[in-house]
């Protein structure tokens, strides 16, 4: 057994996780561009600010499970504040949302919590619940 972590953990279910993984991308997106944002009957301060970091949060956090390499991570970072930034200036082309740099903010906050979460043990929660699935 080698001291160096695998750049790709062995996920036997990688299929799966993947496409878990793009459909909330896909959700992400959707929930950025509709024209009738969903609306929940919580009200809390800055809590669009707080969805928008939890939605890059759990995008980072998750593609983070499935590549542990360092330079494939630097680029899912990048790629998800990039595609943060991209999404709030389209949001702006619609009179229904709003243009905010505190979303873009708010959205590359949570990719860098995303990340830093992925630099723990808690990278290895798919590669454990596949172990625990296999048991």
């Amino acid at each position: 057994m080698s001291i160096f972590e695998k750049a790709v953990p062995d996920l036997k279910l990688r299929f799966l996780w993947l496409a878990i993984g793009y459909a909330l991308v896909m959700l992400v997106v959707f929930l950025s561009l509709t024209s009738d944002p969903v609306h929940l009957d919580v009200e809390f301060p800055n809590q669009d600010k707080v969805f928008h970091g939890l939605a890059y949060f759990s995008l980072m956090a998750w593609f983070a499970q499935i590549y542990h390499d360092r330079f494939q991570r630097n680029m899912i970072a990048l790629v998800f504040i990039f595609m943060g930034v991209a999404l709030e200036y389209i949001q702006g082309l619609d009179p229904n949302r709003y243009f905010e740099y505190a979303d873009m903010l708010a959205n590359a906050v949570g990719v860098a919590l995303g990340f830093v979460v992925a630099l723990s043990g808690a990278k290895n929660i798919l590669v454990r619940v596949e172990g625990f699935l296999n048991a």
